[in-house]
């Protein structure tokens, strides 16, 4: 299973992040989740 920047999931954990509610070091290394996660919090291009 590969996650992308559409996932819902991914969709979720940047905006708890954003909100503060957990930091990166927190998302759960379940396949790519935290990699897709931090690109998008960073601006990493795909």
């Amino acid at each position: 299973m590969q996650f992308t920047r559409e996932s819902g999931l991914v969709k979720v954990w940047v905006s708890l992040v954003m909100t503060g509610t957990y930091r990166i070091d927190q998302v759960p290394e379940l396949y790519n989740l935290k990699e897709v996660v931090s690109e998008v919090i960073n601006g990493t291009p795909a």
